[in-house]
């Protein structure tokens, strides 16, 4: 099976540098089931192309199966194992780009974290549900998709395609991105996986899918592929994603992907076809994510209050720290949170940002638990708390209360959580289920404004409300805020 990866960014063969591994040199990496080569079949300034070709042995493949599960069946030694792109080309390709995948370059760091243009090419790629599922899982992630079924047979036409593509895709791509996204993607076009499901496969989707999966519009489809329909797995997963955008996990249980489609319409419009705007008329933008709503109605807060000094409170990976940023009312940006491996996503986003060599960094971000005093939160005109609150035992609220309010003390708070009599909008969300399987709990509009209220009233401040996301008439915003602002003298 073969993966050629292509770039035209000049110099183009800097693109050994990204994948380290030397054009001048064809590489072998030992794999349990055959052998991965490297190799360069052009390198020049202008075009660059690298490929890896994955020498798959079938009998090496059923003998890391073990001795538990016999099949003596020929199919385990005749099969498209060794010419297909599948989870087998995910698995080399980990092993062979490691380094690449994880986006670090040392000798070119900023070739390394820019888009760059790609082309990428699988002569022949497993894909259930033919070119149309390759189109609708590359497409929303920025590629130009070609998928061309493979035929069966060409000197039989009549016979029509089998299930296989020759898939290529072109675009601007951090190379990072573009090779997680073949790491997670082309499993799931198979729609089979040559190993057993372990529980750290969870962690690998997360991991790979980081800054495209959560977003994507298919990502229940893509997490149940990955994971093999292994529910407990898949239910994790959609958990975890389901943080990065507010969509509620149980919702995501159904694919819409594998439904019976209805009976055909003569006078309908193309399946999946965006239906005719009237004469005259435009036609409606998509909708903003609630995610991305919540940012924008902090930042609105923040620019209200006048604050130049803002603490991100429980940060998690730094999004709102790289808003911040881009920003130049705000001086001061310090993100604080408790979780080692997202204050390193957040320092990737967040920094290097020094003003000059005399003067301290804009940015920060600080490893640190809300429910123990820190001096390092003191000094900010303005903190925030965005959707932080749920994740706390009830129990401790009370110390992140006094870290806060009572401690750090600054002019404004912004509190942000989900409102729980929203959750009956959510199709799929069962009665009385919480929106995040981390949540320890979620209020309604009034729970929230009676512990705003009493916080307010203990710690010298005044608290208005704003909803974030559609009002509905009848159960309110699907998010809450509160805008804590201290009360004079």
């Amino acid at each position: 099976m073969l993966l050629t990866i292509t770039t035209t960014a000049a110099p183009a063969d800097d693109l050994g540098y990204l994948l380290h591994k030397h054009p001048d040199r064809v590489q072998a990496f030992s794999q349990s089931y055959g052998t991965a080569h490297v190799f360069y079949p052009e390198a020049g300034r202008e075009r660059c192309t690298a490929a890896l070709l994955l020498d798959v042995d079938p009998v090496a493949l059923v003998r890391t199966r073990g001795r538990n599960t016999p099949d003596f069946s020929l199919g385990q030694y005749v099969n498209d194992r060794p010419y297909a792109a599948s989870s087998l080309l995910a698995s080399a390709m980990a092993n062979t780009f490691r380094t690449a995948m994880r986006g670090r370059c040392d000798a070119r760091p900023e070739l390394a974290a820019a888009p760059i243009p790609l082309e990428i090419t699988l002569p022949a790629l497993p894909c259930r549900g033919g070119p149309e599922r390759a189109e609708r899982f590359f497409a929303p992630l920025g590629w130009r998709v070609a998928a061309e079924p493979v035929p069966l047979d060409a000197g039989f036409p009549e016979w029509g395609d089998s299930r296989y593509v020759t898939l290529r895709l072109a675009g601007e791509v951090r190379l990072a991105d573009a090779l997680n996204q073949l790491y997670v993607l082309l499993p799931v076009l198979d729609d089979a996986k040559h190993y057993w499901m372990a529980p750290d496969e969870v962690d690998k989707l997360i991991r790979a899918g980081e800054g495209w999966l959560a977003a994507h519009p298919d990502r229940a489809a893509i997490t149940r592929r990955y994971l093999a329909d292994r529910r407990g797995l898949v239910r994790a997963a959609l958990g975890r994603l389901a943080d990065a955008d507010d969509s509620p996990e149980d919702a995501l249980d159904r694919d819409p992907l594998e439904e019976e489609p209805p009976p055909a319409d003569p006078t309908a419009a193309e399946p999946g076809a965006a239906p005719e705007p009237e004469p005259g008329t435009e036609a409606a933008p998509p909708p903003v994510p609630l995610a991305e709503r919540r940012i924008q109605a902090v930042l609105e807060a923040l620019h209200a209050e006048g604050a130049a000094r803002v603490a991100d409170l429980g940060c998690g990976t730094g999004k709102l720290v790289a808003r911040l940023k881009q920003d130049p009312r705000f001086t001061r940006i310090t993100g604080v949170d408790v979780s080692y491996r997202a204050v390193q996503i957040a320092n990737r986003r967040g920094r290097p940002d020094a003003h000059g060599p005399e003067r301290e960094p804009r940015v920060e971000i600080l490893q640190s638990a809300l429910t123990y005093t820190d001096e390092r939160f003191r000094g900010h005109d303005a903190a925030v708390l965005m959707e932080v609150i749920e994740h706390i035992d009830p129990p401790r609220l009370g110390a992140v209360e006094r870290v806060v309010f009572g401690d750090a003390r600054p002019r404004a708070v912004l509190v942000t959580t989900p409102n729980s009599e929203y959750n009956v909008r959510y199709d799929g969300l069962a009665p009385g289920a919480m929106r995040h399987p981390d949540h320890r709990f979620e209020w309604t509009r009034a729970e929230f404004a009676a512990w705003a209220e009493r916080v307010a009233a203990a710690y010298g401040y005044r608290v208005r409300y704003v909803p974030v996301g559609d009002d509905d008439p009848e159960v309110g915003a699907p998010t809450q805020m509160g805008v804590f602002v201290k009360e004079a003298g």
